[in-house]
């Protein structure tokens, strides 16, 4: 068999479904989108509406959001067809793998690995520093030695409420999906309860005034706000690497990814059309707008609790990342990519090697690992996902092998899908030449591991797996 032929191996939909079968499936549409939201609303929905507003926007923030939200839905529609015909763990890892090749679902599969680890480590070194700030409002001092990076030549030593918080995630999800969702459904209940609080109580304080200029910056910014806000958008698509543990996929997951998009679009209009009606756009360019406006019509008490907020935030978009990290490395390990104990479910039917896996390279990252310059590479690996995924509807449609029978279907096919490929190329030029630079060297050292390990240990080396073309 030829180089090209061995890389460009397809996996069987039958085969996956066979390996998946073992999950628990215990998640309703409402957990999906509560997942979902977990993972779209963090920490700035307190933060985009009011520097984008100032800087690139206006009041035109709201249009942006909205515009954002278009763009992102073309691949949320593809993800939900893909999650409706290809109900597998893995997300766009095991699509790539079935409708293009191994080759290119590791790539992806790779890309998702920078975009989930970086992300996590970022949030939880984040929610370290939230903590201690948050705790010394209480009097409670914690020392900085313990939430910093690791520099002991000035006295840090690491993160170690980054590491904390991870691992107790990590415990959690170790408990059971009923038990996590539970949890998880409870605490992004809250969020959305602060975020109401905020939206009601800042209505009683919107001048209409401050929303004249409605675009001072042009339609030119109304765009360049919607390019700014786009990634806080980014985090649907972990939905999708639920599916093998969701009752009615077919109904469910088209549900959760969707369900999330709209949901969060609302929330965000909703801050934004408030924000920059209490206070002129142009004193929204600071750190913490939300606070700074609820402080500047004396509503300090809120203000506070707006800091629980974006904890909750934090708190959630954790969790549906490292769950989803994990069952992504699964995903890996079942195919033999990487080593095959990472695809082992234990009696529970939960991936507890990956798990624990996943967990310990996150802490290590967050607690010790400055990433001030490496979280633009979260949008490059989540972009190069939407583009392949966009893409692989139409050969999803041409394979004869997957079905979806009274499953989701993206409308106006093809052209809609080959929009959405055509946006993810758009944005992805307008990334920094750093953060390129940066991922091509974290791809080929992906490719280097798949060309001395993965293709040689490929469960795909065994006759009986490779498609019967």
């Amino acid at each position: 068999m030829s180089l090209r032929a061995r890389i460009f191996r397809r996996e069987r939909i039958d085969r996956y479904l066979e390996t998946d079968k073992h999950f628990a499936k215990t998640m309703s549409a409402v957990d999906l989108i509560s997942l979902g939201i977990g993972a779209v609303i963090g920490t700035g929905i307190f933060i985009l509406p009011g520097t984008v507003a100032a800087t690139k926007a206006g009041p035109g923030i709201i249009l942006s959001f909205i515009v954002a939200a278009v763009v992102c839905s073309t691949a949320a529609m593809c993800y939900a067809e893909f999650a409706s015909a290809i109900p597998v763990a893995g997300s766009a890892y095991s699509y790539g793998n079935l409708v293009y090749g191994e080759i290119v679902g590791w790539v992806l599969g790779w890309a998702l690995i920078l975009e989930y680890v970086l992300a996590v480590a970022a949030v939880s070194s984040a929610w370290g520093a939230y903590f201690k700030s948050f705790m010394s409002g209480f009097g409670v001092p914690i020392p900085a030695a313990i939430v910093g990076g690791l520099d002991p030549a000035h006295g840090q030593y690491g993160n170690w409420f980054a590491i904390i918080i991870v691992v107790l995630i990590s415990l959690m999800l170790a408990r059971g999906m009923r038990t996590s969702v539970r949890l998880n459904n409870i605490i992004v209940f809250v969020k959305i309860a602060i975020i109401l609080l905020f939206i009601v109580v800042g209505a009683f304080y919107v001048k209409p005034t401050n929303w004249h200029p409605f675009t001072p910056y042009g339609v030119h910014g109304v765009f360049a706000g919607a390019s700014a806000v786009f990634f806080a958008y980014l985090g649907f698509d972990a939905v999708s690497s639920s599916a093998a543990e969701v009752k009615n996929p077919k109904r469910n997951m088209p549900i959760g990814i969707i369900g999330t998009l709209i949901i969060t679009t609302i929330l965000y209009v909703g801050v934004s059309i408030v924000l920059t009606g209490m206070m002129s756009y142009k004193d929204l360019n600071v750190a913490d707008p939300v606070s700074f406006a609820l402080q500047f019509v004396h509503q300090n008490w809120i203000a506070g609790i707006i800091s629980l907020g974006a904890m909750a935030g934090m708190f959630t978009m954790m969790v549906t990342m490292i769950y989803s990290s994990s069952r992504l490395i699964y995903s890996i390990g079942r195919d033999g990519l990487l080593p095959k104990f990472l695809g082992k479910l234990d009696g529970q039917g939960l991936p507890r090697n990956a798990l624990v896996t996943i967990t310990i390279v996150i802490s290590i990252m967050g607690g010790f690992v400055p990433l001030d310059q490496l979280t633009n590479l979260v949008n490059i690996g989540t972009l190069i996902a939407f583009l392949f995924v966009s893409f692989g509807i139409i050969p999803l449609r041409h394979n004869k092998e997957i079905k979806n029978h009274q499953g989701f279907e993206v409308p106006f096919y093809p052209v809609l899908p080959i929009v959405s490929g055509l946006l993810c190329i758009f944005m992805l030029t307008q990334l920094q030449a750093e953060t390129w630079i940066a991922s091509l060297i974290w791809f080929a050292f992906g490719l280097i591991l798949y060309f001395t390990y993965g293709m040689k240990h490929s469960r795909l080396n065994d006759p009986n797996e490779i498609e019967q073309d």
